[in-house]
């Protein structure tokens, strides 16, 4: 017999002989024969507590010092610096999944760390990894294979979507997702148009202090939180929008130019110059037939007048993300100069409007295929309102992937649990490497289950055991609640399919790529490289570092 159809052979028997109840055990005497595998636990570890409904927050400290409280795994991963050549490629693949999917960071992470975890024990029991790798594809080629069987709920063209947007939503938001949920699917609902598509940038978010959740609701048109300055407060008709990410006013004093003046009458001079080329250049707005000039920057008392006289209402915008997003909505440039746009934004109103104690700038359309409808969120804390606008994104990205697949999978674990016992009863059957393969790939999935349960604070062994009986029973339609396991079809409990299908996907790419990897190799520094940046260590007084982003994964050197 071959002596590689006979380690094949062997491999159950070396698996039986280093059983592993807790994989993921925080001690290992020996050593990793995956170099990438300690560096993904430790990740792991951090987002573990956030996944499902009830995950748990954190608190993250910002480069700035800034205190953020949240439980998304997208910005959990933002924050953290790590140095792990395997971290930095997980975190790449997960962002890109919450990128293109807006759903399935923690997904990502925990399901790449369970695969590793098993591959770590077919690699002792010497399995070679060119085997391991390609038995672990086939194994994701029948996972989405299978996929597409298990939705049996779908999102019809004409159906409110608000039962399909909750479940999304209720895992980013701990309060009013009823509410948040209803106001999601009216504006999605709203401005889908006649053909079908939707464009999520057509849906407006804005977060003002005061109030309630329960308080917020939705504007026409596209609300900011901008601030109006001078006298002119609306444009009631035809209003032409021009964006400045630069002063209302004369050039910053620290601009490259500098005037060289050797008498009283030169700075007279270039006084009456500066004041001319200011009116100069705002009567060149206003002969261009610009009304509204949004600024991110300072505003002049002087050239706020000018605007007055010529009729053109100044805006002060609160941040970058503001303004960036009105220029693709009305699209028109940003410009770095107090200069006529070629192409000025349109729309038919700009006015204030008061929500309580809050005020926003509102930008209102007549016709169709603009931005129609703005969700104002009203909260006591930022972090709150942080919490609801993560929400309400995440709605508006699950109801742009429903209109291209309208299909969706059972949540809660259900899914999870089923396609583990698919891989399970296809594995036993299989002999070699495959079966194997398949096995390590079903007990993979099972560990989201378990972190649901664990989460929800229920008792784990239990749990599954109870979701893994009736699952063999043929009943695939359950999955982890908060008191035990439920029928998420009854609860209302949804994955959308292309979702998920796109993380597994994710997954495979960096499990597949890890797996290969025996070693990191550090490239050697430059002496002068180290010249140049520490001329003098010994001399260099150590000081306390500042209060930065959590610090992980550092590499032996």
């Amino acid at each position: 017999m071959d002596s590689t159809v006979s380690s094949a052979l062997e491999l159950p028997q070396r698996l039986a002989l280093h059983p592993r109840e807790s994989p993921r055990s925080p001690e290992e005497e020996d050593p990793h024969l995956l170099s990438s595998l300690a560096a993904v636990q430790t990740l792991a570890n951090v987002i573990r507590p956030c996944y499902g409904p009830h995950g748990r927050q954190k608190f993250l400290v910002t480069m700035k010092g800034e205190t953020v409280c949240t439980g998304c795994a997208a910005a959990i991963l933002r924050a953290l610096e790590l140095e792990h050549p395997a971290a930095w490629l997980l975190r790449e693949a997960a962002q890109t999944q919450a990128e293109n999917s807006g759903d399935g960071t923690a997904f990502v992470v925990l399901l790449t760390e369970a695969l590793l975890e098993q591959a770590e024990q077919l690699l002792k029991a010497g399995l070679p990894r060119p085997q391991l790798r390609e038995a672990y594809a086939t194994a994701t080629a029948e996972v989405l294979a299978t996929l597409p069987s298990l939705a049996i709920q779908s999102l019809g063209p004409l159906e409110d979507p608000s039962w399909a947007l909750h479940s999304v939503m209720n895992t980013h938001t701990l309060s009013s997702t009823d509410h948040l949920t209803k106001l999601v699917a009216h504006a999605c609902w709203a401005i889908k148009e006649l053909d079908g598509s939707f464009k999520p940038e057509r849906v407006g978010v804005c977060a003002l202090h005061g109030g309630t959740l329960e308080d917020s609701c939705l504007l026409p048109g596209l609300a900011m939180s901008g601030k109006l300055c001078g006298q002119m407060a609306a444009v009631l008709n035809g209003a032409r929008v021009a964006l400045f990410a630069c002063p209302f006013g004369p050039a910053h004093p620290n601009a490259p130019a500098t005037a060289r003046l050797s008498s009283p009458a030169d700075l007279a001079q270039f006084s009456k110059g500066s004041d001319q080329l200011l009116e100069k250049q705002v009567g060149q707005l206003a002969a261009t037939g610009i009304n509204v000039a949004v600024v991110l920057g300072e505003v002049d008392e002087e050239t706020l007048m000018l605007a007055d006289r010529y009729g053109i209402v100044v805006i002060q915008a609160r941040s970058r993300m503001e303004i960036i997003y009105l220029s693709e909505v009305l699209d028109t440039p940003l410009l770095p100069r107090l200069l006529p746009p070629q192409r000025p934004g349109r729309c038919q109103r700009v006015y204030r409007q008061e929500l309580g104690d809050g005020l926003v700038v509102v930008f209102e359309w007549e016709c169709t295929g603009t931005p129609a409808l703005t969700v104002v969120l009203r909260g006591a804390t930022t972090q709150g309102l942080r919490s609801a606008e993560q929400a309400i994104y995440h709605g508006i990205d699950a109801y742009f992937q429903l209109c291209q697949d309208p299909r969706l999978i059972p949540g809660a674990g259900a899914t999870e649990m089923a396609l583990a016992k698919m891989l399970s009863d296809k594995g036993s059957r299989l002999e070699g490497p495959s079966g194997l393969a398949f096995l390590a790939f079903a007990r993979a999935l099972k560990y989201l289950p378990k972190t649901l349960a664990e989460n929800a604070g229920l008792a784990v062994s239990d749990v599954v055991a109870e979701m893994s009986g009736v699952h063999q029973g043929g009943n695939l339609l359950m999955g982890v609640g908060a008191e035990g396991i439920i029928n998420v079809a009854q609860e209302g409990v949804w994955d959308t399919l292309i979702v998920k299908a796109q993380g597994f996907r994710a997954v495979a790419e960096v499990v597949l790529q890890l797996v290969t990897v025996d070693k990191i190799v550090m490239a050697k520094k430059s002496p002068t490289h180290q010249q140049i940046w520490n001329p003098d260590s010994k001399k260099t007084k150590k000081r306390p570092p500042p209060v930065e982003n959590k610090k992980i994964l550092g590499m032996n050197k």
